[in-house]
C-alpha cells in the first residue's frame, strides 16, 4: 500500500512538471510568433529564428532611414487632408474650378460705357479741305433746325415768338411743360458776368429751381428774385488740387461735379455763354456724358476765333467745330432754333468767310431725355 501511494504522487509531480513545461513552451513560441514579420507577398515562408535575430540586431542600428522618413511623410500629408462637408462653400469652389462652364441663365447686368478721351472727327466736306467748304458746311448745319417746337418761351415772347437770343422749347410732346406744371423743373445758367438774366427770372417765375454760376459774384452763395446765384465757373477740367488747397473756395469746377455736389441728378434747361470756352466745355460734357442728364441746351458760339484751347490751321478749326455738334446729335439732340445777333461783327475766324456772323446763339433738345 505505501509503495503505491509513493508511486501514484512520483507520476502526479511527473504530469504537472510536463504540464508546466510545456506551457513555457507554448508561451514562448507565441511570443516569437508575434515578434515576427508577416510572411511575403510573394509567397515565402516566415522568417525563422535566426533571421528574427538579425532583425532585432537591425532595428539598433539605423541602417534605413529613408522607410522612416516615408513614413512621416505619409503620415503628414494625412495630416493635412480636410473632410467636405456636403454643399459646403469649399466645395462649390472645387467643383467650379472643376467645371469651369458657365452658369444656364447669367444674370443681365447694364453695360458701363468705356470712357472717351477724344470725339470722333467728321469726315472733311471736300477732297480739297479749304476754309469755305468747311464754313459752308458749319454754317448750313447750325442754321438749319432739325425738329419743329409749337410753343416758345424767352425773354421778349411776343405773339409770333420771342426775337431775342435766348428760348427754351415749350412743345407738349417734350416733357419741360409738365416738368414746369409739376414744379420740378431745374435750370442752370453758365456764365461769366451776365447782366441780363430775363430768361432765368421768366423761368424762376413758373416754378423753376434756378440756379446762376458766375465767377464775378463777391459771396459764394446768395438768393435773389428767386434764384440762387453761385460763385462758381464752369470749366472742362477740375481745378489741380495743390492749388485749390491753398484756397478754400475754388471757383473753377466742370459741370460733373457740380452736379456732384450739390445733388443733382438731371438739369431741365442748361444755358451756357462763356465766352470762347464753349467748346472745351462742350467736349468735356460730351466725352464724360453729362448730356445725358440734360433736357435742352441753349449754347452761345463764338466764331470769330478758334477758342481757348483749340489748335490748328482754320480748315481744321471748323471740321472740329463741326464734329463736336455732330456729337449732339448723336446724343439725341436736335436743333430746335437758332439766332443771331445782326448788331454782331461780321468775322469767322477773323475773316469774312460768307458774310458769317461772329456770335450764334443755338436751341437743343433731347428728344430722349427721361425724367
Amino acid at each position: 500500500m505505501g509503495r503505491e501511494r509513493l508511486t501514484r504522487g512520483l507520476l502526479l509531480r511527473v504530469c504537472i512538471l510536463l504540464t508546466a513545461v510545456c506551457v513555457c513552451v507554448h508561451v514562448y513560441l507565441e511570443r516569437g510568433r508575434r515578434g515576427a514579420p508577416a510572411p511575403l507577398a510573394s509567397g515565402r515562408p516566415a522568417d525563422t529564428s535566426q533571421d528574427r535575430g538579425q532583425q532585432t540586431r537591425a532595428k539598433r542600428v539605423p541602417s534605413e532611414p529613408k522607410v522612416v522618413d516615408q513614413d512621416r511623410t505619409i503620415k503628414r500629408r494625412v495630416s493635412y487632408v480636410r473632410t467636405l462637408k456636403k454643399d459646403s462653400p469649399a466645395k462649390k469652389r472645387e467643383e467650379d474650378r472643376e467645371d469651369p462652364s458657365p452658369a444656364c441663365c447669367p444674370p443681365l447686368r447694364p453695360q458701363r460705357k468705356s470712357p472717351r478721351w477724344h470725339i470722333d472727327l467728321e469726315p472733311w466736306a471736300s477732297d480739297s479741305r479749304s476754309l469755305e467748304d468747311e464754313a459752308r458746311r458749319f454754317l448750313s448745319y447750325i442754321t438749319t433746325p432739325q425738329v419743329s417746337c409749337v410753343s416758345l418761351a424767352g425773354e421778349d415772347a411776343a405773339q409770333d415768338g420771342p426775337k431775342g437770343p435766348w428760348a427754351v422749347c415749350l412743345d407738349p410732346k417734350y416733357s419741360l411743360t409738365h416738368r414746369i406744371r409739376s414744379k420740378h423743373c431745374r435750370v442752370y445758367s453758365l456764365g461769366l458776368g451776365v447782366d441780363d438774366r430775363s430768361l432765368e427770372r421768366s423761368l424762376a417765375r413758373a416754378g423753376c429751381e434756378v440756379h446762376c454760376f458766375d465767377p464775378s459774384l463777391k459771396q459764394p452763395h446768395l438768393q435773389q428774385a428767386e434764384m440762387w446765384l453761385h460763385r462758381l465757373s464752369v470749366d472742362w477740367r477740375d481745378p489741380n488740387p495743390a492749388i485749390a488747397a491753398q484756397r478754400q473756395h475754388a471757383n473753377t469746377k466742370k459741370l460733373a461735379t457740380i452736379l456732384n455736389d450739390f445733388g443733382h441728378r438731371q438739369v431741365d434747361v442748361l444755358k451756357a455763354d462763356m465766352e470762347s470756352a464753349e467748346w472745351k466745355i462742350l467736349e468735356n460734357l460730351v466725352l464724360e456724358g453729362v448730356l445725358d442728364s440734360v433736357g435742352q441746351l441753349l449754347l452761345e458760339l463764338h466764331l470769330h476765333w478758334a477758342g481757348f484751347e483749340v489748335g490748328g490751321d482754320d480748315p481744321s478749326v471748323v471740321r472740329y467745330w463741326f464734329s463736336l455738334l455732330k456729337e449732339l446729335e448723336h446724343a439725341h439732340f436736335r436743333l430746335f432754333r437758332f439766332h443771331s445777333d445782326p448788331a454782331k461783327p461780321h468775322l469767322f475766324l477773323h475773316k469774312n468767310v460768307l458774310n458769317a456772323s461772329s456770335a450764334y446763339t443755338l436751341g437743343w433738345i433731347n428728344t430722349q431725355w427721361k425724367s
